[in-house]
């Protein structure tokens, strides 16, 4: 008997049978229609059918992710058929072990699926728990939690989680995108990928290396005589040869190694290596007390600048070097909540749990900066955000470290939103590209400052830097150059550069709805609108208002006016809406 892990994908069409009593023929055509729309998102998305059942199409794929894609695409597709709505199709999602029957799978996780599916409200996708782990970390969607469900047949409970609405910008999220065109190996560059942790370990220490990982590649991007591929770039390989790695991300060098803390000690091992022979050019163990752990990452980031860049830049990195935190146990908690933070867009649930470990670290060690303008980050994910509280917290991260970049980033954004300060805004904004030149995550987001008070060319220059520092950013960082695109009126460029996104957001699609309308193309306008409340129901006028902040009145009422037009509906904040040609 043959077995194999699948991601087991379930939809079927509601209301088909009532909708035939009425009108069989009619029925049987949109029936149909809206099958074939999912069999379409199941193969774009490298899935296989392998059964149909009346109105039910059950499908299988390798990738967790691409499952979760594939019913979020068929969500959208069906809306798209004549006579139809999102609203006509729920999906459930499941990974399991399944039985082979020749082109069939058979077995409980192939049962489980359709129960879930069954389990979910008109126009829902549900997923099982196993497969939400998978997903989790690479997620372009938000979900809700609703907890443990016991379905009929199944002797235990099963956690099960709701597709929300499509998700927004993460500080350290990595959503899968597709792979670029690589360009030529850059001088002097380095990638520094994600550390491991030795399988002995005694306890899960993967929030550690993770953001020892993060740490060292920040530090690292602050020397300008480096050429530092951002973290996201390195997560988008799971190679560990330096010759395949220099082929795949176009760098000369590839920092690794393995992290463990074994009770107040910690341990590094690291290796250097070449690229173009996979050589290693040196390699050694760093061990001390976990107190020591900064003095140990600047040695290693001593280490390399001076191998890679042929000298030690003293004090460039004595400038670069963020505050310490004066207490080890806040920094491990902090950690711990950044860890949580990449999963804080997914549910609201690790958001409470992050913020829970800020607090502890904050109380531990009330002058960490680092930890005050993270929190701001990973709160800002919650409804019910204190934007008050919010300036508070990232003014008094700037007062104990003014050289952290991300928090004269947030600075930069709250000057904004809160004070409609613009000059202190591009202070704080300038500021953060200065202290990280080479971190193309800060690159990316300030160059929305500078569309939004109509620099467009700059932001420009500074998405081609990020994207030359890493050529797999996430989604909502690339979106940006549409956003340009769009206040310099290069609109077809900019439906261009919308269209080639590895998938469409909110923003993407707003912005291609203003665009067609500006280009009198209605109907196309309204497609794109249509798409985006698919994965945002309660999708307004709100939304724009908070994401895009343009300095210019006019340039803004033109935006909502255009969105307005092409089928956005009106929020409960009052704007003011021009002609929107």
């Amino acid at each position: 008997m043959e077995r194999r892990l699948a991601s087991v994908f379930v939809a079927d069409i509601v209301g088909s049978t009532p909708a035939m009593e009425a009108d069989e023929e009619g029925a049987l055509v949109r029936l149909n229609a809206c099958l074939q729309a999912v069999s379409d998102s199941v193969t774009r998305h490298s899935g296989r059918v392998f059964n149909t059942a009346g109105d039910a199409i059950l499908a299988e794929f390798s990738s967790p992710v691409n499952a979760l894609k594939a019913a979020v695409d068929a969500r959208a597709a069906v809306g798209r058929v004549t006579d139809s709505t999102t609203g006509d199709l729920r999906i459930g999602v499941h990974l399991a072990d399944v039985v082979v029957h020749g082109d069939d799978l058979r077995g409980d996780g192939v049962n489980l699926a359709a129960r879930i599916q069954a389990g979910a409200e008109p126009g829902g996708i549900h997923v099982s728990a196993p497969l939400f782990d998978q997903v989790k970390r690479v997620s372009p969607v938000v979900f809700d939690d609703l907890g443990p469900r016991q379905f009929k047949g199944m002797s235990d409970p099963i956690q099960v989680y709701r597709v929300r609405a499509d998700s927004d910008r993460s500080r350290y999220g990595i959503v899968p995108t597709v792979k670029p065109t690589v360009p030529a190996v850059r001088s002097n560059s380095l990638v520094v990928l994600p550390f491991s942790t030795a399988s002995s370990a005694g306890e899960d220490q993967g929030f550690l290396a993770e953001g020892l990982t993060d740490d060292l590649t920040l530090e690292l991007s602050r020397m300008r005589s480096l050429f530092v591929l951002s973290r996201s770039a390195a997560s988008t390989t799971d190679v560990r040869d330096p010759v395949e790695i220099g082929s795949a991300l176009g760098v000369e060098n590839v920092l690794s190694g393995s992290v463990r803390k074994m009770g107040d000690l910690i341990r590094f091992n690291i290796s250097l290596s070449e690229t173009r022979t996979g050589g290693i050019i040196w390699s050694d163990r760093v061990q001390g007390k976990f107190d020591d752990v900064f003095d140990m990452m600047d040695d290693i980031a001593g280490r390399v600048t001076a191998t890679v860049a042929g000298r030690i830049e003293h004090k460039a990195l004595h400038e670069a070097r963020l505050k310490r935190p004066e207490n080890m146990s806040a920094y491990e908690c902090y950690l711990r909540a950044i860890d949580l933070h990449r999963l804080g867009g997914v549910t609201d649930k690790h958001v409470h749990e992050a913020l829970g470990w800020y607090d502890r670290a904050l109380e531990l060690d009330p002058g960490f900066g680092r930890a005050y303008a993270m929190r701001v980050c990973t709160a800002s994910y919650l409804e019910d955000f204190d934007m008050d509280r919010a300036d508070r917290d990232t003014s008094r991260a700037l007062e104990l470290d003014p050289t952290d970049p991300e928090a004269h980033r947030i600075m930069g954004i709250i000057k904004v939103k809160n004070h409609r300060d613009y000059a202190a805004s591009r202070h704080h904004h300038d500021m953060a590209v200065k202290l990280a030149p080479n971190d193309a995550y800060i690159l990316g987001r300030c160059a929305a400052f500078h569309t939004f008070v109509g620099e467009a060319e700059k932001a420009m220059e500074l998405l081609d830097r990020a994207e030359a520092l890493d050529p797999f950013l996430p989604v909502w960082v690339t979106e940006e150059r549409c956003a340009a695109l769009y206040a310099m009126d290069r609109f077809e460029e900019m439906l261009a550069a919308a269209s080639a996104l590895p998938y469409q957001t909110r923003r993407s699609r707003i912005y291609m709805a203003a665009a067609l309308v500006a280009l009198d193309r209605i109907p196309q306008a309204r497609a794109q609108i249509r798409e985006a409340l698919t994965g945002d129901p309660a999708l307004s006028t709100d939304y724009v208002i908070s994401q895009e902040l343009y300095e210019d009145a006019q340039v803004m009422a033109l935006l909502l006016g255009r969105a307005v037009r092409a089928g956005l509906l009106r929020g409960a904040e009052p704007c003011a809406v021009v002609n929107a040609g």
